[in-house]
């Protein structure tokens, strides 16, 4: 069995954009706002959504 690779991310600028990137090779879009950045880079390391988390389970 594989590791997975490790996730860790950064943010950086290039000219007036800021984008996030990961040691994993992901790399975000640009973004004008700082924040946004950090906000996909937060996206991305946060753990995938089932489809049950996603539709609920109202179930009755």
């Amino acid at each position: 069995m594989q590791d997975q690779p490790r996730h860790e991310t950064t943010t950086t600028e290039r000219g007036s954009f800021a984008l996030a990137r990961c040691t994993c090779g992901w790399t975000g879009p640009a973004r004008r706002s700082r924040d946004r950045a950090r906000t996909d880079a937060a996206a991305h390391l946060a753990p995938p959504r089932t489809s049950e988390s996603v539709l609920g389970s109202g179930r009755s």
